[in-house]
């Protein structure tokens, strides 16, 4: 993984060192793994209160060296009868050193080894949110970085409990600051609440008590009985009726109750609706999963390997932050299910700029050069990885440390093979219909297909047909046809590597992947052996997925701009017709994002949502867009922030029909 950012503090809060308020408790440091358990785990009555919750949210106010979070864990881990999903949001304004968080537990044997796992998700920590995933994704550790009131206003779910430490506004890790708890801050927090959430605080300054009043906080008791006299427990309790409603063009208020999982229906069995599929199945969905088809990945998620790159842009756009959080999101997915090497590989890629273009023009541009995290995402090539892929020293390119090649279809089985998910095939499903169960999915005949509380439409470029049976769907979902063209070294991969090598003091073929107008993966291990795989062709308004020599002719030409080196390499086989192909048929939207949203909704509460318009970008948006759904659904903390969740669900009408 790419490295750690590296330290701003000692992680002591400031109280510790000065002797004031913030000292702490008689033979106990303020920040220690004792303080985290006996006065924000107990003050919120925890582990007890979660039992007998499907999940539980735990709101922290100050991530400081994840102390707090590793406690929070462990106790959920050990206990028999914990939730089946524990939420995590923490915020902090400067991210936590790595090696800190590692160093700040040495000498606590029981969770050392969580925060082993918790320094490895620690990179890239550019502002906005980061889900750390941990535990098969039944412990979310959302991260907000940068300042609380501003994170906490891009949040939308209700906490259960909260630990308030009064550490959230500075801007070093773990240290205490009076400036953040004001009324504007404290309002934040009280947005992020229910009736009755429970708060544990420590050094809470006398004067925001006030406003902890002012905002509907009522306090309880105190921790202790001894000379301390900033330690209490809180509750979410406030004299009037809070207003929460949100505005018609954002997203909703999460449930005034926490969704139970029932029955649902997800219709298209590729990235996309086996993404969905496995989301529902981790919070305790019974889930089929309707494909025309006669195996899954029949479609565009069919296609042989598959990049998972970062997009840059010099505006760092809602494209590129959304891809972030994607691929972090894929990468956590694929480390878990997959088998590196085989199904995938974390090898990074190098992006060759051979158009000028303005999202790979950060390379030429000295005062945009990645500087801090964002060097943890893309930084230029080096002269030693521009000479392994054979270019010029002088060549433009990025190099994506969290990014490499996987085979969609591996990924598509593994998100399938989760409990809870049942899959049928030669399932066509024409058009939806309420019933009293929720909905049916009809075949051409009008037969019953399954019916479901919950439907999920998925099926790529036929989802606006199906979804009019429901609801007049204007989506303007364009059909791109792509092929990429492929061949084998033979059985012998070491023999066929050698070939590989030209007698020059620059190598011919590149040991990683590289992308620009197309791309190459140079080495992917299959039946008939190591296979290399270029392209793809990008034909809007085309639904004719057959091989075409047209266009291994345009995949030859592109290779010869990307890696001029790599594509001597095999002009004898281009030129021969001796290339095997794919095609494939993707669906896209005019915004470039994905389609996601609820469209329907019975009068019982069952809906219909449609995650769809993936493009040539399913490994990078599936599994963000699947969380995000379930998000919605269950009322649980956004994966993103709110400004880039609406960015994904405008596109689906704001007023619901009524069934």
């Amino acid at each position: 993984m790419p490295g750690a950012i590296e330290p701003l503090g000692d992680g002591m809060p400031d109280g510790a060192r000065s002797g004031s308020r913030c000292a702490g408790l008689p033979g106990m440091e303020r920040g220690s793994v004792g303080q985290a358990r006996q006065t924000l785990l107990a003050g919120c009555g925890l582990p007890a209160a979660w039992r007998e919750h499907a999940q539980w949210r735990v709101l922290d106010i100050s991530f400081g060296l994840g102390l707090n979070f590793l406690v929070t864990w462990a106790a959920w881990k050990a206990d028999p009868l914990r939730p089946k999903l524990l939420h995590f949001v923490s915020t902090q304004a400067v991210p936590a050193c790595a090696r800190e968080v590692q160093r700040s537990v040495a000498n606590h044997a029981d969770i050392y080894p969580l925060a082993l796992q918790l320094k490895a998700q620690l990179w890239g920590l550019l502002p906005g949110f980061h889900r750390l995933v941990f535990e098969g994704g039944r412990v979310l550790l959302t991260l907000c970085v940068g300042e609380t009131k501003t994170m906490l206003r891009q949040q939308n779910f209700e906490a259960d409990s909260v630990y308030l430490d009064g550490c959230g506004s500075s801007t070093h890790p773990g240290s205490c600051s009076t400036d953040g708890w004001d009324v504007h801050t404290l309002k934040a927090v009280a947005l992020c609440c229910r009736r009755g959430t429970r708060m544990a605080s420590w050094a809470i300054p006398r004067a925001a008590w006030s406003a902890l009043n002012q905002c509907g906080f009522v306090v309880q008791k105190k921790h202790h009985a001894a000379d301390e006299d900033d330690d209490f427990q809180w509750q979410y309790n406030p004299s009037w009726e809070p207003k929460k409603t949100a505005h018609p063009q954002r997203l909703p208020r999460p449930p005034a109750s926490p969704r139970q999982p029932s029955t649902a229906m997800v219709i298209g069995a590729g990235l996309a609706g086996a993404a969905v599929a496995n989301s529902l199945a981790r919070r305790g969905w019974q889930v089929v999963v309707l494909d025309a088809a006669t195996a899954p990945a029949s479609g565009a998620s069919g296609l042989p390997a598959g990049l998972l790159v970062p997009h840059v842009s010099l505006d760092d756009g809602l494209l590129s932050r959304l891809s972030r959080s994607g691929v972090r999101m894929t990468l956590q997915q694929s480390q878990d299910l997959l088998v590196q090497g085989v199904d995938w590989s974390h090898s990074g890629v190098l992006a060759h700029d051979v158009e000028g273009a303005d999202t790979q023009g950060i390379a030429a541009t000295p005062s945009m050069q990645p500087t801090g995290a964002a060097t943890d995402w893309s930084c230029t090539a080096t002269p030693a990885q521009l000479a392994a892929a054979g270019l010029a020293p002088a060549s433009r390119a990025l190099w994506h440390a969290p990014a490499g090649w996987i085979k969609p279809a591996r990924l598509v089985h593994a998100w399938l093979n989760a409990p809870g998910i049942a899959w049928r095939g030669n399932a066509r499903a024409k058009a939806l219909q309420p019933c009293a169960q929720g909905w049916q999915a009809l075949d051409e005949s009008g037969a019953v297909l399954a019916q479901a509380h919950l439907v999920v439409i998925a099926a790529a470029y036929g989802s606006e047909a199906l979804a009019a049976s429901v609801h007049p769907a204007h989506w303007a979902l364009q059909a791109v046809r792509g092929q990429v063209s492929w061949g084998t070294y033979g059985d012998d991969p070491v023999q066929n590597d050698s070939r590989l090598q030209v007698k020059d003091p620059m190598p011919a073929w590149p040991g990683f992947p590289v992308n620009g107008h197309g791309g190459l993966i140079p080495a992917i291990p299959g039946p008939q052996g190591l296979t290399w795989l270029m392209g793809a062709s990008y034909e809007r308004a085309c639904d004719l997925p057959a091989v075409r020599q047209q266009d291994h002719d345009q995949n030859w030409a592109r290779l010869q701009r990307l890696l001029p080196q790599a594509a001597g390499v095999l002009a004898g086989a281009f030129k021969a017709g001796a290339v095997h192909g794919w095609a494939g048929i993707r669906c896209t939207t005019p915004g470039r994002l994905p389609l996601l949203g609820c469209m329907a909704r019975s009068t019982s509460g069952s809906e219909v949502w449609v995650c769809t318009g993936m493009g040539s970008r399913g490994l990078t948006f599936s599994a963000l867009c699947a969380e995000l759904m379930t998000a919605q659904l269950h009322g649980e903390p956004l994966p993103v922030e709110r400004q880039l969740a609406q960015a994904l669900m405008t596109g689906v009408p704001a007023q619901l029909h009524a069934h």
